[in-house]
């Protein structure tokens, strides 16, 4: 760690109590909806002295590079993402911070056992509506600026933070990069999901594409209102979605066999999945009659290096296959809705960006971080896939998210203020700074 690196992080403990009563601010402001979070972000970013920009946009508007998502998984209304430079004094490396304001749409409170608005602090936990998604992130970034600011550093290269829109392929931090926006590195600010904190530091993103099978069934021949007892007679779409099945899950084993991976390879022994988890067939109160048809749903994931497109077409060209050696479904082929798909990435550990935030981690918290492979279709791999530049995922301890069903959400008080000063020593060792 830099002597700069060092004033940062004191600087950042100094302000801890003023940190944390920002963080609750955002909290407190989550029933007044996602504009008033943001504006409450443009306000401390322009008191911290940077430039402010301001960006509303469609989602559907945003060109993507290798993904895509249907209407039906996308968010459609206008969104605006804000967007702070704090300017360098030059011949320093360039920082973006990136993290979401919008969580999960406000429901199930009655579930909840402390007050989701009152940012109630009890045994070192923060409870908060979208704290941990993503609300502590866009907290990190302000204030490890502020860190910055107080030690009266002056960085060399620009830092920009950017509060984006992300959850339902909203899409944001794409619109800012689209918009100019650029760096020679990034940092997702959000809490480790997988509930170690920052034992660990985002460096993989497996791709994931997401879609629907529709096959058809046939009636028998008959106008009587039951259909059991001419079954025979019927194509049953449950036994002509189990030919699909059978077909897919076939092309899960040899994907299996076939794509390595060797950080998943040697996290889980697996490197590819293909994950048929919905099925919709017929009407629950009529049992004696044909269904029309019958929907199934699954999600892939592969790992980075493999193209979407490859990936979309062998699964075509497995359906297809099996459809083509079953009379009624060669006549009749299977209809395949693509729901939406990411493309993976990666930072590899021996990169400069990786070896910076590691050493940081490692100064503030005693312990050097390893990194987790595990997090499929994570927003790191945004600039990665979209701009080519190099991106790293960091947050604290945090649980009981909203987005998988729990309530009660926290994050890690003393975790979040130690991810504060981690980046802050980021931001003094990766731009270097003078002063």
């Amino acid at each position: 760690m830099t002597e700069a690196s060092t004033r940062a992080r004191a600087a950042a403990s100094q302000n801890r109590d003023a940190s944390v009563a920002f963080l609750q601010e955002l909290i407190r402001l989550q029933p007044k909806g996602e504009d008033a979070v943001q504006a409450r972000m443009a306000a401390e970013f322009e008191a911290l002295g940077c430039e402010i920009s301001r960006l509303r946009y469609q989602p559907a508007d945003v060109t993507m590079k290798l993904e895509f998502a249907n209407a039906s998984a996308q968010a459609a209304e206008e969104r605006e993402a804000i967007t702070a430079t704090l300017r360098g004094s030059g011949g320093g490396r360039s920082l973006i911070f990136f993290g979401h304001p919008d969580g999960e749409p406000i429901a199930g409170t009655e579930t909840w056992t402390h007050d989701p608005f009152a940012a109630t602090i009890e045994n070192g936990r923060l409870y908060g509506w979208g704290i941990a998604d993503d609300l502590a992130g866009i907290a990190t970034m302000t204030e490890a600026v502020r860190a910055i600011r107080s030690a009266g550093l002056t960085t060399q290269g620009d830092v920009i933070l950017t509060s984006t829109p992300s959850k339902r392929h909203a899409r944001g931090v794409h619109a800012v990069m689209q918009a100019g926006h650029l760096a020679d590195a990034a940092i997702y600010c959000h809490p480790a999901e997988s509930g170690v904190g920052m034992r660990e530091v985002k460096t993989f993103a497996s791709g994931q594409v997401e879609f629907r099978v529709t096959v058809a069934g046939a009636p028998p021949p008959t106008t009587e209102p039951g259909h059991t007892a001419f079954a025979h007679l019927a194509v049953n779409p449950l036994d002509k979605a189990l030919v699909v099945i059978a077909a897919l899950k076939a092309l899960d084993a040899r994907r299996g066999d076939r794509i390595k991976h060797p950080s998943l390879e040697a996290a889980i022994g697996r490197s590819t999945n293909l994950f048929i988890t919905y099925i919709n067939c017929g009407n629950p109160n009529k049992f004696a009659r044909t269904p029309a048809s019958a929907t199934l749903g699954a999600a892939l994931s592969f790992p980075p290096g493999e193209a979407l497109a490859d990936v979309q077409a062998e699964v075509l060209a497995t359906i297809a296959e099996a459809a083509a050696a079953d009379p009624f479904l060669a006549a009749n082929p299977p209809v395949v809705e693509w729901h939406a798909g990411v493309t993976g990435g990666e930072v590899p550990e021996d990169h400069p960006l990786y070896q910076v935030v590691s050493a940081a981690v490692t100064a503030v918290t005693g312990a050097a971080p390893h990194i987790n492979p595990l997090h499929t279709s994570s927003d790191i791999r945004n600039p990665m896939v979209q701009q080519g530049i190099p991106c790293v995922g960091l947050g604290p301890l945090c649980g009981d998210l909203t987005q998988t069903g729990r309530h009660d959400e926290w994050v890690d008080v003393e975790d979040w203020l130690k991810n504060v000063e981690v980046a802050a020593a980021t931001i003094a060792d990766w731009c270097g700074t003078k002063g």
